[in-house]
């Protein structure tokens, strides 16, 4: 059984639908392909240090008559994912379906490859992956990108997605999709004994090693369960309190429910996200003190990211958290 946020219970055998898939045949089960359609800056990587006009360092090209010529922008491309999912599933595998939150972190992980370098040649993880959408995105202009999930279902899926769309980022990066149970501990144990039955999703020290370097963290609609939500943070405070700094960008659902305890439709499992977080007013407060370390959470403003992934409706209750991770400071500081 699995306790939602709004203390109700779910059988783990109940299947579940996503939005994103309401209208597809009733009764259709079994793993399916479909097309998701977006859009690529132009091949030409110089463009964005370019500018507007396309001049580089005030050159300036003239035509025959002794015109200015100015470079048309390069148009950009219109790319195709093929994702393979499931249109329902039980509670322990939603990560077969695609999800809202999903597709918006796609929206936004692609505006900044449109419109800045902060993800070329980074690496990166994604948490709670599902089929891998975004983390293929991203590897089409990162060096490493971890997939990561529970279950070897979920898994398998995502590497055939990773499969499928190889061809989109021609092995630009290394994309590697591994296991990280939440409820387990940070860095993964290495069981030598079962190895050879379970290395296709473990880890390898080097790699290991490699996600202590990692600047950049994502995941979309990992928020749904308390006990979920805990393990969550906790693993998050393992993988941000080691290493270099990094950054996680995460989308989330508000998803409404009645409360018998509130007599009212609340959002239960957005409050408690929300109290792990503090606010940049807090932090500020918190700035000379020698307290614990904690998550300081921002919100993105969802107006300012256009949509580039075609297929969906994004609705209103989307949200994106950009949250880092303050440490402690030592003694000397």
């Amino acid at each position: 059984m699995v306790e939602t946020s709004n203390g109700g219970i779910l059988e783990e055998h109940e299947q579940v639908m996503s939005e994103i898939h309401l209208g597809c045949p009733p009764g259709f089960s079994g793993p399916c392909i479909s097309k998701f359609t977006f859009c690529l800056p132009p091949l030409d990587a110089d463009w964005r240090s370019h500018g507007e006009t396309g001049s580089v360092q005030g050159e300036i090209e003239l035509d025959k008559d002794g015109d200015i010529v100015v470079p048309r922008r390069p148009l950009n491309r219109s790319c195709c994912l093929s994702i393979q999912h499931n249109i329902t599933s039980s509670i322990p595998n939603v990560g077969l379906q695609v999800w809202r939150a999903e597709l918006v972190l796609s929206d936004f992980v692609l505006h900044k490859i449109h419109t800045s370098s902060e993800f070329e040649g980074i690496v990166s993880l994604e948490l709670g992956a599902g089929t891998g959408m975004v983390g293929v995105i991203l590897a089409h202009v990162a060096k490493t990108v971890f997939i990561t999930d529970h279950g070897d279902e979920i898994l398998d899926n995502c590497a055939k997605n990773v499969h499928l769309n190889s061809e989109m980022f021609k092995y630009r990066a290394s994309v590697y999709v591994r296991e990280l149970n939440w409820k387990n501990s940070w860095p993964p144990t290495m069981d030598l004994e079962n190895w050879e039955t379970e290395k296709r999703f473990s880890w390898t020290s080097s790699e290991v090693e490699e996600v202590q370097g990692a600047s950049l963290l994502l995941a979309a609609d990992v928020i749904y369960s308390d006990d979920l939500t805990e393990s969550f943070f906790k693993t998050l405070e393992r993988l941000m309190s080691q290493g270099s700094e990094k950054v996680l960008y995460l989308a989330l659902e508000k998803r409404y429910n009645f409360s018998l305890d509130d007599l009212d439709i609340v959002a239960n499992g957005y409050s408690r996200f929300q109290s792990y977080l503090k606010d940049a007013d807090e932090c500020e407060s918190l700035e000379h003190d020698d307290s614990m370390p904690f998550f300081v959470g921002k919100p993105i403003d969802l107006t300012q990211i256009p949509q580039y992934v075609r297929e969906y409706n994004r609705g209103n209750d989307i949200e994106i958290w950009q949250i880092k991770y303050v440490r402690r400071k030592s003694p000397s500081q």
